[in-house]
């Protein structure tokens, strides 16, 4: 019985050394998901990264790495896209890169709110103090409303993630901005990452929720956009939606002032529809957009009234102000530039000045063929006409049984005053009066 214990008990002996020989498996290759939001923060960054941290849960990523670069955006988005961060346990990680980035305004929640906010170097963040949308100055009451509720927002969003409160207040309040240096010092993020696989190596180990992240040797997986989230992304742009404003004014003026041509018109109403889409994005000011209408109210004022293009010039001035005034309270990266401005001013105020004019004046000119463009001429009377006894006239060609309230004897003159299904109202031709001079 001993010797069987003893046997029993080396061979537990020698297979533990057997053991102690296997080499620790290798462990499994993990992945990242990869977005890359820039410009302004609208609808569409909204959906875009709603759609990137359900695709990199469903990819079962490390984490989902978000690199952002804007001067910021619209609140409704902005808080829709910190609903979506802080709603998750999936590990998100907002990386704003490249050198020279900035996540001002809306990109201060945004960073905020992720599991992971990191900076590369030479970047900034903060200026977060909310702007007046729609035209005009806030007055005191509303201005305190808002600021009151971004403070709190951006004060709840850094509690949220232990990151510093009293500096997020001050970035609403006061406007204030720190570069990524000053952000790490103020515990406004958590590292400083020279590229992406700088940024891979630092999270690696890192406790997210309990989750312990392992991305020394992650594979980055981007996401790119879809064709629908640029093109819209597109749309909402200051530059492009003062494009379509431009292209819905002349292809509807050219469709109204020439009835057929489709091409202008259809042109014009798709313009028109983007433009609202864009509009309901990103508010405007109103007052630019009035102005605006009061420039195309004069442009088309100058074809009905000889003016000698003081009206041209009065519209040209409250467009280029309209438009100057579009975008005016949002930030200085997104308004309009004046290489923009002075072009599409200069473009409008030629094409209501010329084709415009013209177009709208060739209305009330005689017609030029059809049975209309011979009111006012001459007819030769064949057989006389008398009031109540129709008579026949020879014009161009044809002989017309006429009438007329007038005598016309055959052999004389008669004026074509219209025409009534297969007869001709004619009046007796009365030749211009000669001057003194014999003229």
């Amino acid at each position: 019985m001993l010797s069987l214990l003893l046997l029993i008990t080396g061979t537990a002996f020698v297979l533990q050394d057997s053991d102690s020989e296997i080499l620790p498996e290798e462990p499994a290759e993990t992945t990242v998901s990869v977005i890359r939001v820039d410009g302004i923060i609208g609808p569409t960054s909204s959906q875009y990264i709603t759609r990137g941290l359900g695709k990199s849960i469903q990819n079962g990523d490390e984490a989902l790495i978000i690199v952002l670069d804007t001067p910021g955006g619209l609140l409704d988005s902005t808080q829709e896209i910190v609903q979506t961060l802080l709603g998750t346990e999936h590990p998100t990680v907002v990386y704003v890169s490249p050198s020279g980035a900035n996540a001002g305004s809306a990109g201060t929640f945004i960073t905020l709110a992720a599991h992971i906010a990191a900076m590369a170097p030479a970047t900034n963040i903060g200026a977060a103090s909310p702007v007046s949308m729609g035209g005009g100055e806030m007055d005191t009451v509303a201005q305190k409303k808002i600021f009151n509720f971004s403070e709190s927002f951006i004060e709840s969003i850094a509690e949220e993630r232990g990151r510093n409160t009293e500096w997020a207040k001050l970035a609403v309040s006061d406007g204030a901005s720190i570069t990524a240096n000053e952000a790490l010092e103020l515990n406004v993020i958590d590292l400083i990452a020279d590229n992406l696989q700088d940024l891979l190596e630092k999270i690696d180990g890192m406790d997210v929720d309990g989750r312990i992240l392992v991305t020394k040797n992650a594979t980055p997986v981007e996401i790119p956009r879809t064709l629908a989230e640029i093109f819209f992304s597109f749309i909402i742009r200051p530059e492009v939606m003062l494009i379509l404003t431009l292209i819905a004014i002349y292809g509807i003026i050219g469709e109204v002032t020439n009835p057929g041509g489709i091409v202008p018109g259809v042109s014009g109403v798709i313009a028109l529809i983007l433009l609202l889409y864009g509009v309901a994005a990103m508010p405007i000011n109103m007052a630019g957009f009035l102005l605006i209408g009061l420039a195309i109210i004069l442009f088309i004022a100058e074809a009905f009234t000889p003016a000698f293009g003081l009206l041209i010039g009065a519209g040209a001035v409250s467009f280029f102000l309209g438009a100057l005034m579009l975008f005016q309270d949002l930030p200085a990266e997104i308004q309009l530039s004046l290489y923009w401005l002075i072009p599409a001013t200069l473009l409008t105020a030629a094409f209501f000045g010329w084709i415009v004019t013209y177009a709208i004046k060739s209305l009330f000119k005689p017609p030029v063929t059809g049975l209309e463009s011979s009111y006012g001429k001459r007819a030769d009377v064949t057989d006389s006409i008398s009031p109540g006894q129709p008579g026949r006239v020879f014009f161009d060609g044809e002989y017309w049984t006429a009438e007329s309230d007038s005598e016309i004897r055959e052999g004389e003159k008669a004026e074509i005053v219209e025409y009534r299904g297969l007869r001709v109202i004619v009046k007796p031709f009365a030749p211009a009066k000669k001057d003194v001079s014999g003229k």
